[in-house]
């Protein structure tokens, strides 16, 4: 027998541990080399564990929920056993036991169509702490899986031996699409008012900590403009079918945006500097931040060196990060850093907002929906397409004027476009 282990990888300093999602291979099959055998979130991205040698799965060392640290091990593959074979069971993760799987038996809170499985970690602890016997538990979790949710569930509703218990009310379809297993729904039966309580998975939890943290250092104050999207959309308008046909990709409007964005930090440096403890760190190089939102909260990867960035190579990166997002392969090293960063809240028609910084940044520029508006042009009445843009600033080191002139900066690239390829 030849064991390989397969470990987790090596995370970031920032970040201390891990969750395991779920595997997507069972003890006894069969594996490949770089098969991706599981996935592992933190705080900041979802990383692809790939098998390090082909063989036979022959252990699970930490099973689905499990928390987990650089170098663990979480799984070994042998590489001479033969796929089909008996394995061990998957090993719970640490300090919590799995419950043994005894034949399903009806329990008296089953909802339809649930049945009794292995228990995960956190509902075998609760059901041993609760005197609960193995298999007295409906599953309605992946393969039958009992849930933290499915124990509490059946906590939740006393016993009536002399007569029969009305089956949990049924979730609606909107809410009862699969969860990740580290985020298992705790269904409350309240008659015809459904609720569930998910708990926040380590991405969303992050991002909740570093907003508040921004709001509680930073003394956060924002400007705003308006600015006439017209010559913007008139260059490209003109330059668009050719622009998509020479580099593959089309040309937006957030290339304008970074571009202005860079135009003004260039003239207005403190823009693009942060604070670290007493000391103001100015930044010789622009790497701007923009927000994307994925199916595991917002994230922030980070245009390198955005001022020596073409057009083209703008609108590639932003569309890779769309991508990536939404696949959950963003790595830590793109998300790292930045200097200066962009929201985009106008593609989903928001008017106006007040964004929040991004620690340690010490600025961020909202754009919103460019919509039709009445303005005064010469004292005359027209309709333009006109974007507000709203740029929060930290107070402690941008003073209103830097803050109000580097706005009116970006406004003025915008509405000129020229500008921005003079520098002027």
């Amino acid at each position: 027998m030849a064991i390989v282990e397969v470990k987790v990888p090596q995370l970031s300093e920032s970040v201390a541990e891990a969750t395991l999602l779920q595997w997507k291979k069972k003890p006894g099959e069969a594996v490949a080399m770089d098969e991706i055998l599981i996935e592992i979130e933190t705080d900041k991205v979802v990383l692809e564990v790939p098998a390090p040698a082909a063989g036979v799965l022959a252990e699970i060392v930490v099973g689905d929920g499990g928390t987990v640290v650089s170098d663990q091990v979480i799984a070994r593959i042998d590489t001479e056993a033969v796929a089909g074979v008996a394995a061990p069971a998957p090993a719970p993760a640490p300090a919590e036991a799995v419950a043994p799987s005894p034949a399903p038996s009806p329990a008296p809170v089953a909802a339809a169509g649930a049945k009794t499985g292995v228990a995960m970690p956190a509902a075998a602890k609760l059901m041993a702490d609760h005197g609960l016997a193995p298999g007295s538990v409906p599953g309605t979790g992946k393969d039958g899986r009992v849930t933290k949710g499915d124990v509490l569930g059946t906590l939740a509703v006393p016993a009536k031996p002399a007569a029969p218990v009305p089956a949990a009310v049924t979730v609606p379809a909107a809410a009862a699409k699969p969860l990740p297993p580290v985020a298992a729904p705790v269904r409350l039966n309240l008659g015809d008012r459904p609720e569930q309580r998910v708990p926040m998975t380590r991405l969303r939890a992050r991002v909740a900590e570093r907003l508040l943290q921004s709001q509680a250092t930073n003394a956060i104050l924002t400007t705003f403009n308006e600015v006439n999207m017209a010559p913007v959309m008139e260059m490209r308008k003109r330059f668009q079918e050719k622009f998509e046909k020479e580099h593959g990709v089309k040309l937006g409007f957030m290339s304008f945006f970074v571009k202005a964005a860079v135009h003004a930090l260039k003239k207005y440096p403190i823009l693009n500097a942060s604070v670290d403890g007493t000391d103001i760190v100015y930044h010789g190089y622009f790497d701007i931040g923009i927000a994307v939102g994925s199916p595991r909260g917002l994230v922030v990867p980070i245009l390198r060196n955005a001022d020596q960035m073409t057009f083209a190579e703008i609108e590639k990166k932003i569309a890779e990060f769309g991508v990536k997002a939404k696949d959950g392969k963003l790595g830590i090293e793109e998300l790292t850093g930045g200097t200066f960063s962009i929201s985009n809240g106008g593609v989903f028609g928001s008017m106006l907002s007040t964004p929040i910084i991004n620690p340690p940044q010490s600025a961020i520029l909202g754009v919103h929906a460019t919509k039709e508006r009445p303005v005064v042009e010469n004292g005359q009445i027209v309709i333009r397409p006109i974007n507000y843009l709203a740029m929060s600033y930290d107070h402690r080191i941008i003073d209103g004027r830097e803050a109000v002139l580097g706005l009116v900066a970006m406004k003025e690239a915008l509405e000129d476009p020229a500008r921005l390829l003079f520098d002027i």
